[in-house]
């Protein structure tokens, strides 16, 4: 499985918002989009799974995302955006079975396959508790967890995750990201994420891609990206980068005194 966008733009009312993005990912690897605020991250994901219109093109295994039906991309792609918008009267069970939409019959109903799939998916995010409860009652931490539920119930060969733990206290966000490596390992998926945290972006994922106003600066490891002269002509930020024996990196911000 291998996920390729070729010549990918995004523009808004004429004003471009990801220039020309070629780049490619294949099944069980991490692909991390970083970058400071408007840098074209989310508008990237979104063309991605067909959301805004773009240029270019994106294709899974050789075909063409934009030429299928919106049921066979759903089957190939899962989306957690940065912003869900969910039905405060819906249960956490109904909204979950959403996510199995795409397996569903037009005229036909969900089967015991895909409940079993659910009820397994809300134990792996620790939501079972929830699964009658309305979404109007659920924190925000708990409705992010559960839009994170949905796009695994899905069972797409790429999920693309947008923020996918900005709500998320320390223990839950690892949790979370636990939870979609040892899927990605199991599954052989494509991960591509939006993340702000260099930190965990750099824990999780084999390749860092960041952008800066559209346009890709830099690609490669944690290690060849996340550097502090990078980070700092990129981010205006002044860090300490901390590379440990094991790969991993460390963003430590740094205080500016005067």
């Amino acid at each position: 499985m291998k996920m390729t966008l070729h010549s990918v733009r995004v523009a808004y009312d004429g004003c471009p918002a990801v220039v020309s993005v070629d780049v490619s990912a294949s099944s069980g690897e991490w692909l991390c989009i970083i970058g400071p605020n408007g840098a074209g991250k989310s508008s990237l994901l979104k063309s991605i799974v067909g959301i805004v219109p773009h240029e270019g093109s994106v294709d899974v295994d050789g075909r063409v995302l934009g030429e299928m039906s919106s049921r066979e991309r759903a089957r190939c792609v899962a989306y957690v955006p940065q912003s869900p918008v969910l039905p405060d009267d819906m249960t956490v069970t109904d909204y979950v079975l959403l996510g199995r939409n795409p397996y569903v019959s037009t005229f036909g109903r969900e089967t015991g396959n895909d409940h079993a799939i659910v009820a397994e998916t809300l134990a792996d995010l620790d939501l079972s508790v929830f699964a009658r409860r309305r979404l109007s009652t659920l924190s925000g931490g708990e409705r992010q967890r559960l839009v994170i539920a949905r796009a695994l119930a899905q069972q797409a060969p790429v999920l693309l995750l947008d923020e996918p733990t900005s709500a998320l206290d320390i223990g839950h966000q690892q949790q979370a990201l636990e939870l979609v490596d040892r899927l990605r390992r199991e599954r052989g998926l494509v991960v591509v994420s939006a993340m702000h945290d260099l930190t965990l972006a750099g824990v999780y994922a084999h390749r860092l891609v960041l952008m800066h106003q559209g346009v890709v600066v830099s690609s490669g490891t944690a290690r060849e990206v996340l550097r502090s002269e990078t980070l700092a002509e990129f981010y205006g930020v002044s860090v300490n980068v901390q590379h440990h024996d094991d790969g991993t990196v460390v963003v430590v911000p740094r205080r500016i005194t005067h």
